[in-house]
């Protein structure tokens, strides 16, 4: 039975005349689980919020929308709520309560539930989540993952028969992720919910996913299910940017061939595929340009912060050195105090003992002027914070001045920024109107105004496509070819082992494991890339999707 269908939609933003949605016409079955991808700003969340009447964003809508056979702006208000429901990308922005029991409390009592019958739904919800040991608590006290599984155990508390989730796994660490979507697909067995999910993180979802579809500039252009979405894509275009975005045993298997046979998805299927190659080469040699180890550009000696004086110590005797010209990439899990570490390096906050080093000079020593003027420059986990003005252009100029800039010297800065990160078009943008991959580039553009020694990156790759990436990817390796050092805090591991010269665990208010990302991701039974857990059988050290086709390519295939 259909339980959405889509036919023929087009729709347009107010003030606007580019259609965000064209000709789009799909359908869900029933009890299905279907996954929509594509680049930022392709038209997947307002896909979504059509489909959940509530949220429809103003603007001009044609073409029909069904739900259960009828027209979805025919269907009463009530039943729309209760039966479909919505988990936003942001877990903060839909918690409306204060603690974990009043949020699970506050739909049923919208829909005029007794006290009885609120306390019965509350008891078994949160069993079924196993969220007993933090009922009682105060939603500031949740991490993000928690945060997420409240915001999906408040929908499902209704019993909606469709639940609509916006990249829920977008704040996540990579181990909160799985675990989420583990819940999701435990959920979709269990009551058989259909679920519609946008989602860029496609490693852990493809194997739960009944159907995907491919979304780019505002149409569906290729549905299909999760192992042969990759051949219709191929089909269209044979380079298309988003066959990167597949998992990374599809990656490796259209990699190595033109297959045309349903590809693997899972990592142990990656391994199983592998398998069929040779291991005689187990590592390909690399031109290694052995680094000058100077005096560190950026140094914490035996660094400890914490935020009061009854406040529990965050950081914990740190001693770091980060070398000039270099990307330096910390991981860790959420909660971990990673973004305090970057506040420390930044000059933010400062250790209560030890001290952090900046050109061998106590950090303490400077001023404001000088730390920010051609020194450090941090992007936050949040880049709008950065902009308050009305266009980008009116906040790199206000920037330029407050640097020191003369009206001609800062024309010519801006426009060099602009040129490097080809922003041209979006000068005259507000901030806030621009797509998550955008918003990253506009804000390191502000930054770069500043001409900082030192960049510090907190979550860069968080929410933006794999096109976004790339772009960002190429960017910081500019950046380092022309000296810069490089400190990224990240959750990405594909994208640290691709991109960093070292990289670093924090746990338990240190640095740990601080080594090569080779080294580093070979070394890690959990976190470490999925390509490297479908290769380290044969190919030890292989961490990128690239290591391992090369390496299936110069081994060729086992013939016994």
């Amino acid at each position: 039975m259909e339980i959405f269908k889509v036919e023929n939609v087009n729709f347009t933003f107010a003030e606007s005349s580019k259609r965000a949605l064209n000709a789009v016409s799909f359908t869900i079955q029933q009890g299905s689980f279907a996954v929509l991808f594509g680049a930022s700003g392709s038209g997947k969340t307002t896909l979504l919020q059509l489909l959940k009447r509530e949220l429809t964003p103003n603007g001009k809508r044609d073409g029909e929308i069904f739900y259960k056979g009828e027209l979805l702006e025919d269907i009463d208000a009530k039943t729309l709520v209760s039966e479909i429901g919505f988990v936003m990308q942001k877990p903060d922005d839909q918690i409306v309560m204060d603690t974990v029991w009043h949020e699970l409390a506050f739909g049923l009592e919208n829909m005029g539930l007794s006290n009885a019958q609120i306390r019965k739904k509350i008891a078994e919800m949160t069993s079924y989540f196993g969220m007993g040991d933090w009922f009682h608590k105060k939603i500031s006290e949740l991490s993000g993952g928690q945060k997420q599984l409240l915001n999906l155990a408040s929908i499902l508390i209704m019993q909606p028969k469709v639940l609509i989730l916006d990249e829920p796994t977008s704040q996540l660490d990579p181990i909160a992720a799985t675990e989420f979507m583990q819940t999701l697909h435990r959920l979709h067995e269990d009551t058989g919910v259909t679920i519609i999910l946008v989602e860029h993180r496609l490693e852990d979802v493809f194997q739960f996913a009944s159907d995907i579809m491919l979304i780019e500039n505002g149409s569906i252009i290729a549905q299909g299910s999760p192992r042969i979405i990759g051949q219709i894509v191929k089909k269209i275009n044979e380079h298309h940017i988003m066959l990167e975005a597949l998992p990374t045993a599809t990656r490796i298997y259209y990699g190595l061939s033109t297959f045309t046979n349903e590809s693997p998805i899972t990592i142990r299927e990656g391994m199983e595929f592998i398998g069929n190659y040779k291991n005689e080469i187990q590592e390909l040699p690399r031109n290694i340009i052995e680094q000058k180890i100077d005096k560190p550009i950026l140094a914490m000696k035996d660094c400890w912060f914490r935020y009061g004086r009854d406040f529990p110590d965050i950081v914990k005797g740190v001693s770091l050195k980060i070398q000039k010209g270099e990307i330096f990439c910390i991981l860790g899990g959420n909660g971990a105090g990673k973004t305090t570490l970057l506040k420390l390096l930044a000059g933010q906050c400062k250790p209560y003992k030890g001290y952090v080093l900046l050109h061998d000079k106590k950090m303490k020593k400077y001023s404001m002027e000088q730390l920010y003027k051609k020194n450090i420059a941090l992007l936050p986990q949040n880049p709008k914070t950065l902009f308050l003005q009305s266009t980008i252009r009116e906040d790199y100029e206000v920037t330029a001045k407050l640097i020191g800039f003369d009206k001609m010297e800062a024309s010519l800065q801006i426009e060099r920024v602009m040129k490097m990160l080809h922003i041209e078009s979006l000068m005259d943008m507000h901030p806030h109107s621009v797509s998550g991959g955008e918003l990253q580039k506009i804000a390191i553009g502000k930054l770069l105004l500043l001409q900082p020694k030192i960049l510090l990156l907190d979550e860069p790759t968080k929410g933006i496509d794999v096109f976004a990436k790339k772009q960002l990817q190429q960017l910081l390796q500019q950046l380092r070819a022309q000296g810069m050092t490089i400190i990224i805090v990240t959750h990405d591991m594909d994208f640290a082992a691709e991109i960093a010269d070292c990289c670093g665990l924090y746990f338990d208010g240190e640095v740990l494991a601080i080594d090569v990302p080779k080294s580093f991701f070979a070394q890690n039974n959990y976190y470490t890339t999925a390509a490297n857990k479908i290769a380290r059988q044969l190919y030890p050290n292989a961490v990128t999707c690239e290591d391992v086709i090369e390496l299936c390519i110069a081994n060729g295939l086992d013939k016994k």
